[in-house]
């Protein structure tokens, strides 16, 4: 056993150093394949240009349009919209249970029609939904948008990380997950300038300007969406249907790899059992904790910074709504440098440790500091430090996982939770509070504070599971020479 373990192992660092291979892959033919690192490099950049590149441009508009109202009401939809009491916050929270239940059917739904047409059909669908939000008159006509909203965008990040997992080996997908989520983000905080801009065109067709953020960006929505039709990947197994993407050939050393790397290259007919399999794996639930704690404070920030930059820090309605993209912009680049670090040498926890850390700074210096220079300062540092927190979360619970299925339902479990983290996140931060929203800060701090718990656990749990595995060939996983990434 142990030198079958010692194989795998061997077989799974050579694959990721770009090494040559001779082995059979299954792939309809016995026939054995030699490639070198300059062959794999260039399949790759096909696959990023055509996968990671696509979805990350296409979340940038899910990002706008999950947390656009924020900008909506700084342009002045509390004239037109009844928003006293607790209408905004439940406009808000109304999202999250929709998204977050609708999590696990979805990257089912996904693995059987294909991940072009059903990403690039639900993008279209729910740019239709943001559209219709600039139509409506009554704050309870917005819930109900908001729930379709969220059920239709339940399926977009989940199989979106799901898909991109299955085209590449563990140590390559922190940077993918990374561009994936940050350039998106990154983008999507230029929403507050692009808000900004629509809302100029206050009085067009006798509609206010906030109506035109929703009608305009929902417009931009469906063309993405149409892009992701377009030119989207499939699956690996199923990627010979665009044979002008990718030769077989190139398809068959991207199976080989992932094979070979982590021996679920092949999916597995659905069975029920295995896919809810890993709910009695604790570490999964630890997994979507970390990512749930951290979505707290990503919401939080994206809900509620423009309000807060107003009437907090008393920045004028252009800067509470273009003062933000400066803050998203450092978030991408301090997350993708953190990813280049993380693969080059295969560490995630404690990315994610040292992201909690910062974020605890940055609430502090937001919400505690005297001078208002200084406390934007404070919400550059956190934006950034939970920006970057995301993608690295997800690479830690995806590199710790075999199994197709199981990887299908790790990912709609830590979005799901992400869910939960919304629903939190958008509550905290109440119209009472204000100007200093102190519960919104203190809840902030307690969710970076149990992140790092968190993953602190499952880092030295996992450490020990290597350590008997390098000793005495324990089988972890299910998956001879696994060993965990911490």
């Amino acid at each position: 056993m142990a030198e079958t373990n010692e194989k795998a192992s061997s077989m799974s660092e050579h694959v990721e150093s770009g090494g040559k291979f001779d082995s059979p892959v299954d792939s309809g033919s016995n026939t054995s394949l030699e490639y070198d690192e300059a062959t794999v490099k260039r399949i790759k950049r096909k696959v990023d240009l055509r996968l990671c590149l696509v979805v990350s441009l296409m979340y940038t508009v899910c990002q706008i349009d999950r947390t656009n109202l924020g900008n909506a009401v700084v342009a002045g939809m509390g004239k037109d919209i009844d928003l006293t009491g607790n209408h905004y916050s439940t406009m808000v929270v109304t999202f999250f249970p929709f998204y977050t239940l609708f999590q696990p059917p979805m990257t089912v739904i996904a693995r059987k029609f294909g991940p072009r047409y059903f990403i690039g059909g639900i993008t279209v669908a729910w740019g239709i939904v943001m559209a219709a939000l600039g139509l409506v008159s009554d704050w309870r006509a917005l819930v109900g948008l908001r729930c379709v909203l969220g059920l239709l965008e339940a399926g977009f990040f989940p199989s979106c990380v799901f898909l991109i997992g299955t085209w590449y080996v563990r140590h390559e997908t922190a940077k993918r997950l990374a561009l994936f989520y940050l350039v998106g983000s990154a983008l999507s905080g230029f929403g507050g300038i692009l808000a900004y801009g629509l809302q100029q065109m206050e009085g067009i067709q006798g509609k206010a300007g906030w109506r035109w953020i929703f009608i305009m960006e929902g417009v931009l929505t469906v063309l993405m969406g149409l892009v992701g039709l377009t030119f989207i990947v499939d699956f690996p197994e199923d990627a010979r249907r665009t044979r002008w993407f990718l030769t077989d050939r190139e398809i068959d050393i991207m199976i080989d790899r992932v094979e070979k790397d982590r021996g679920d290259a092949h999916v597995t007919p659905f069975n029920l059992k295995e896919y809810l399999g890993f709910v009695a794996d604790w570490k999964a639930w630890l997994f979507a904790f970390n990512f749930g704690m951290t979505a707290v404070v990503i919401y939080a920030v994206a809900y509620f910074l423009p309000i807060v930059l107003r009437e907090g820090l008393e920045f004028s309605v252009a800067n509470a709504q273009t003062l933000t993209a400066p803050c998203y912009v450092f978030g991408a680049v301090l997350g993708l440098a953190e990813s280049w670090v993380s693969d080059k040498y295969k560490t995630r926890g404690s990315i994610i440790i040292i992201n909690s850390l910062v974020e605890i700074i940055g609430v502090c210096v937001l919400g505690f500091a005297a001078n208002n220079s200084v406390r934007f300062f404070g919400a550059f540092i956190l934006v950034g430090s939970c920006l970057a927190n995301l993608p690295a979360c997800l690479t830690y619970q995806s590199n710790n996982i075999t199994g197709q299925w199981r990887r299908a339902f790790g990912s709609a479990l830590i979005v799901g939770s992400g869910g939960v983290g919304g629903v939190i996140g958008s509550l905290v931060f109440r119209n009472q509070d204000k100007p200093h929203y102190r519960p919104g800060l203190y809840t902030c701090l307690v969710a970076a504070g149990l992140t790092i718990v968190s993953v602190s656990i499952t880092t030295i749990v996992m450490a020990r599971k290597n350590a008997l595995q390098k000793r005495s060939g324990l089988v972890l996983e299910g998956t001879p020479g696994f060993r965990y990434t911490l």
